[in-house]
């Protein structure tokens, strides 16, 4: 008779010491009665997976604050470099909507432009910069998982990629020249050398490009501040304006150098000289260029499809 009450006082108590949680978590895994009647964590198709974690992975064993901290610092070193380039380009936008006013206005901004990027500071950040921002830009494309963009990312991308192709035929003509082959560069000879080789196309396109990657680059990164919210109908009437004022400023220093009425005067002797060596140093940066580029993606979707996929250990896509 009595055997009943006690069954049931039995059950219960075994009920409260199932309830239990044990203070120290390895007691918990060790306890085959919290295992069996108590399972606090969510039923499996609620939980989310578990980030892979790969033997390969770069960051396999380092915490997550580590890797978040070199994806900041790699948006900041982004970030900076893109802002360096930029200012390089606008600076040639300027100096070409001079030629508005005059061939000689413009030809002192010219001057002066190259006396600060042709200096030892100044050649270090510049292509210091386009070093850099070149080799982000390859990690990007190496740690995209996928290319379903938006347009105005497909757009960015596009001016990004595009911009050292025509950037490579400037520096050769200019830089690559008068540091190897002694040309002089001043806009006379430019617009000249450009009319002869039927490039002054390029010209006016070389600058659009960078503008349009840059500027939307520092757009979106602007955005969501409230200084640019109130002030963005200004930034974008200075955004739009500048290229428009460069390519006149170009049109009106080619009219004014060579007028219709007369003959295009014969191109620069060292460029002319030189012109085999410099197709040279063109084709083989441009082929360079065009091999990272590829060898960048086609490594990312080799380590998608067959590396394991999503992964940690993969620089994340900006």
């Amino acid at each position: 008779m009595n055997d009943k009450p006690t069954q049931t006082r039995d059950i219960l108590r075994g009920a409260r010491r199932a309830r239990e949680v044990p203070a120290n978590a390895d007691e918990a895994s060790a306890s085959p009665s919290f295992r069996e009647h108590v399972d606090m964590r969510p039923p499996s198709h609620d939980r989310a997976p578990y980030p892979a974690q790969h033997a390969h992975d770069a960051d396999a064993g380092k915490p997550a604050s580590a890797h978040d901290g070199l994806h900041k610092m790699a948006r900041r070193l982004q970030l900076g470099s893109g802002i360096m380039l930029w200012i390089y380009i606008s600076v040639h936008m300027v100096n070409h909507a001079l030629g508005i006013w005059s061939v000689d206005i413009a030809e002192r901004g010219l001057q002066l432009a190259i006396g600060v990027w042709q200096s030892p500071p100044g050649t270090i950040l510049l292509y210091g910069a386009a070093g850099l921002h070149f080799a982000l830009a390859l990690r990007t494309v190496y740690g995209r998982r996928h290319w379903a963009l938006p347009p105005a990312e497909w757009l960015r991308l596009w001016a990004g990629l595009g911009l050292p192709l025509l950037l490579i035929r400037h520096v050769v003509g200019t830089r690559v020249a008068t540091s190897f082959y002694g040309f002089e560069p001043n806009y006379a000879r430019v617009v000249v050398a450009l009319l002869t080789s039927g490039t002054q196309g390029l010209q006016i396109a070389l600058l659009a490009p960078g503008w349009v990657h840059g500027s939307l680059g520092l757009w979106f990164h602007l955005r969501r501040r409230a200084f640019f919210r109130r002030a963005r109908f200004v930034l974008l009437g200075v955004l739009v304006l500048l290229p428009v004022l460069s390519a006149a400023g170009f049109l009106q220093m080619t009219r004014a150098v060579v007028p219709g009425s007369l003959a295009v005067a014969a191109p620069d002797a060292t460029l002319v000289a030189h012109r085999a060596a410099l197709d040279s140093w063109r084709h083989l940066l441009v082929a360079g260029y065009l091999s990272l580029i590829v060898a960048a993606f086609a490594g990312g979707q080799w380590r998608n499809r067959f590396a394991g996929g999503v992964s940690r250990g993969a620089p994340r896509e900006q």
